[in-house]
């Protein structure tokens, strides 16, 4: 199994629940959080106060996956959130050793599916 990690624009959500929706992922979790990157978290239309803003506001959604379905849903999230431009966001993918499902206690695979 694998975590998909995905730090975008709140704008892409749409899409991106659609593409993990397309590949039958159950489960997601999304929070709302603040970064920068290469953009260095600036952008006039955000500049109000007059003072640098560092920091724009991003979502990150995690998602576990059959090992299988990795490479695909990361061509997919690529092609729906991806513009091209600085600030489309970061996608990272992480081994999960176990997973388990507090309900039923079902492990591994069936705990995700």
């Amino acid at each position: 199994m694998k975590k998909i990690e995905v730090v975008t624009r709140p704008e892409k959500l749409v899409g991106l629940k659609e593409v993990l929706a397309s590949h039958n992922c159950q489960g997601m979790t999304v929070t709302s959080v603040m970064g920068c990157g290469r953009q260095k978290g600036y952008l006039p239309e955000m500049n109000f106060t007059g003072e640098d803003i560092n920091l724009l506001p991003k979502i990150m959604v995690f998602v576990v996956v059959e090992d299988e379905q990795t490479e695909e849903i990361l061509a997919d999230i690529s092609t729906a959130v991806g513009t091209g431009k600085n600030g489309d966001g970061k996608v990272f993918v992480t081994d999960i050793i176990d997973a388990m499902r507090i309900r039923t206690n079902e492990r591994g695979s069936d705990a995700i599916n």
